[in-house]
């Protein structure tokens, strides 16, 4: 592969992978199951838990330079084969979905320039319109990537500077308009009793906060293409912290701002709205404009981590042979077609479904669960294993602190969402018999990958019995 990123595209890239469309729905979206005091614990427990990931990388990256594969190849050498196609196959998912929620949310934000009352023409981003505009932009990204990773990386860090102009005014925009006594007002939301307990906000609230944060591996995704391998642990600890001090500023102090009600009613993107409240009818329209820009990058970014998904799987023996091809500028090709395909897929069904952001969000975080836990877990199993070791303890803690939060994640996630989620898994069955025949491999070799095989497929039958009675809605 042509090792082409320096420092400056890596950070960029993490950046735009995870600061998309999230964040100028961030408020609304964190409002809407938790108070104040409830954000606050959740962002405690994502920021130790999301640093004790991103530490599990570096760590996994220095003491494991010859895994290429990222969190895919921790999960297979870790637990086998079996486990590491659906850490590559859950990973790829949560890539597919999220540039569909990106195309979507693109339009739903253009909709505040086109729409009125009386003429509908892009609504939440899933209007026959929204879904023609969001497929020429999807294949527009396409081609892009084509033409060479570094060529896409370039035009990312553009786009990464652009996007941050709107979020640095309305955060000063919160500053300013911060009032103390409207913060501290029902902080742990005791006069709001639908929110529940503390406790229920808290849960509420984690998946929204893993959301605005997949994407932090992507430079360990492409660490093969980095100038230099100790730039992918440096790029994502810098983009980590970059990340979490404008998630925690753009949440918290809008509270100062508006009250939680008044806040878990606005439309999305509900930073426009807030802006709005404070500056006047046409903050909503710039920070529509930044969301515009923010998701061109993020879909762009999507784009090269969604192609490099299966690259590298297929690399590593976990995906069939095809997804290796490469064309004459270095891209992923054939990985890229497949991917943008499926997509284009999804958009569709997004349209026959009339499928939200917001729901997209959802079942994109929990098709990354999978991977995650298995990168920290393997964590876990390679320091307990190692005889002798300088900070021996210290890896250890980390390591199960990162495994401890990914079980919190999928405790969070509710049994719908792994449903759903296993519903999207089991297809990659088939794939996965596919990669070992062409390598002329034994398929499920152990008890325990058939039975994790078996439990996918009864659960993806569940899933499809939950839908077909309503008791599960897209």
């Amino acid at each position: 592969m042509q090792k082409q990123l320096g420092i400056a595209s890596l950070v960029a890239l993490v950046i735009s992978t995870m600061i998309g469309a999230g964040i100028f729905s961030l408020p609304q979206n964190i409002a809407a199951g938790a108070s104040a005091g409830a954000v606050s614990i959740a962002w405690l427990i994502t920021g130790v838990g999301m640093s004790a990931l991103v530490l599990v990388f570096h760590f996994l990256a220095k003491v494991k330079p010859e895994l290429q594969g990222g969190i895919f190849d921790y999960a297979k050498a870790g637990f086998g084969d079996f486990m590491g196609f659906n850490s590559a196959w859950g990973y790829w998912i949560c890539n597919l979905l999220a540039n569909v929620s990106y195309a979507v949310v693109f339009f739903g934000a253009l909709s505040i320039f086109t729409d009125t009352t009386d003429w509908v023409l892009f609504g939440e981003g899933n209007t026959v319109a929204a879904i023609i505009g969001a497929s020429i932009l999807v294949w527009t990204m396409h081609f892009l990537v084509l033409r060479g990773v570094q060529v896409a990386a370039a035009v990312n860090i553009v786009a990464t500077i652009a996007k941050l102009l709107p979020i640095i005014v309305f955060i000063v925009a919160v500053i300013l308009a911060f009032q103390y006594e409207k913060f501290s007002f029902d902080f742990w939301g005791t006069a709001t009793p639908e929110l529940g307990s503390v406790m229920d906000q808290v849960k509420a609230s984690m998946m929204v906060t893993l959301w605005v944060f997949i994407g932090i591996e992507g430079a360990v995704i492409v660490s093969g293409r980095a100038k230099n391998r100790s730039d992918v642990g440096k790029a994502t600890i810098i983009a980590l912290i970059c990340a979490l001090t404008l998630y925690i500023m753009v949440t918290l102090f809008t509270f100062g701002v508006m009250t939680q009600p008044e806040i878990a009613a606005l439309h999305n993107p509900s930073m426009g709205q807030i802006l709005a409240h404070i500056l006047g009818p046409w903050g909503a329209k710039f920070v529509s404009a930044g969301l515009v820009i923010s998701v061109s990058g993020a879909l762009l970014s999507w784009t090269v981590v969604s192609a490099e998904a299966p690259f590298v799987a297929a690399k590593s023996g976990l995906f069939p042979r095809c997804f290796r091809r490469e064309n004459k500028n270095g891209s992923a090709s054939f990985s890229l077609w497949a991917s943008t395909l499926l997509v284009q897929f999804f958009l569709i069904m997004t349209l026959v479904q009339e499928s939200t952001y917001l729901a997209l969000v959802y079942i994109a975080t929990s098709a990354v669960l999978l991977p995650y836990l298995l990168a920290a877990a393997y964590a876990v199993k390679l320091v307990i294993s190692q005889q002798k070791r300088e900070h021996k303890m210290s890896s250890l803690i980390i390591a199960i602190i990162a495994t401890l939060y990914s079980c919190w994640l999928v405790y969070a996630a509710g049994l719908d969402a792994l449903l759903l989620c296993a519903l999207l898994y089991a297809p990659g069955i088939w794939v996965y018999r596919k990669a070992k025949k062409e390598a002329d491999e034994s398929f499920l070799t152990s008890h325990k990958e058939k039975t994790f095989a078996a439990l996918l497929i009864f659960m993806a039958i569940t899933a499809c019995y939950m839908i077909a009675t309503g008791t599960i809605n897209l």
